[in-house]
C-alpha cells in the first residue's frame, strides 16, 4: 500500500576470523538436514572451530549463560578443546537432538583411537563401486568425485598430491591408482578419508552369483 510504513530486519554477513563467509554457497557448507550433512560431520564442523571464533560462536549459536561462556573463553592451551566440544555438543543437540550425541561421541573416540581401522562405523556416505570393474578398475579420481568430497578430477589430483587422501589410514600418493576387485578382502568395507574431516566407507562388491 502506497504510503504504508514497512520495517525490515537485516544482519551482517557472518564470517569466521579468517574472513571466510559462512553460508550455503560456501565450500564445505554445513547443512541442518541429516541426510545432507551427517550428525557426526555436523558435530565435527563445530568441534574444529578456530580458537579465535569459539567464544563468538558460543554466543551466537547456543543458549548457554554468558557467565559460562566467559569461563569457556578463558580456557587456554589443550583445555581450549573443552570449549570447542561444548560448542559442538550444544549446537548438535539443538539441531539433531540429545539422542544422537552418545553415538557421535563414541564414533569420534573410536575413530581417533584407531585412525587406520575405526572400531565403530563412521556415519558417512557409503560408496558402492561399479558392478563391472573391467580393465584397470575404479579410478580413485572417479571415486573421489563420486563421494562428493571434491568437485572435479583436477581437484582430486591436487588433494592426492597434497597428501590429503588415505585408504585404511595409509596415505595415497598415486593419482593413477585404481580400485580393483582385489582391493577388497573378505566382506569388510574399506575406509577412505579425504582431508581431516571427510570419511567414507568403500562398500565391498557383491559376489557375482548374488
Amino acid at each position: 500500500v502506497r504510503g504504508a510504513e514497512v520495517s525490515a530486519l537485516t544482519c551482517p554477513l557472518l564470517t569466521t576470523s579468517s574472513g571466510a563467509k559462512m553460508g550455503k554457497t560456501a565450500q564445505g557448507a554445513v547443512w541442518l538436514r541429516g541426510d545432507m550433512v551427517s550428525p557426526y560431520d555436523f558435530w565435527q564442523f563445530w568441534r574444529n572451530t578456530d580458537d579465535r571464533d569459539v567464544g563468538r560462536f558460543l554466543k551466537l549459536f547456543t543458549f548457554l549463560p554468558l557467565e559460562e561462556i566467559t569461563q569457556l573463553e578463558a580456557l587456554e592451551g589443550a583445555q581450549r578443546n573443552l570449549a570447542k566440544i561444548r560448542l559442538a555438543d550444544e549446537v548438535t543437540r539443538l539441531v539433531h537432538g540429545e539422542g544422537c550425541l552418545g553415538g557421535v561421541h563414541q564414533t569420534a573416540q573410536g575413530f581417533f583411537e584407531s585412525a587406520s581401522s575405526p572400531p565403530l562405523p563412521v556415519p558417512e556416505k557409503t560408496l558402492t563401486p561399479p558392478q563391472d570393474l573391467a580393465g584397470q578398475g575404479w579410478s580413485i579420481l572417479d571415486c573421489l568425485v563420486a563421494s562428493g568430497a571434491v568437485a572435479s578430477k583436477a581437484q582430486a589430483r591436487r588433494l592426492i598430491r597434497a597428501g590429503g587422501v588415505r585408504i585404511q589410514g595409509h596415505p595415497l600418493t598415486d593419482e593413477t591408482f585404481h580400485l580393483t576387485p582385489e582391493s577388497w578382502s573378505g566382506e569388510d568395507p574399506l575406509h577412505l578419508s579425504v582431508g581431516a574431516k571427510k570419511h567414507f566407507w568403500l562398500a565391498p562388491r557383491a559376489p557375482k552369483n548374488a
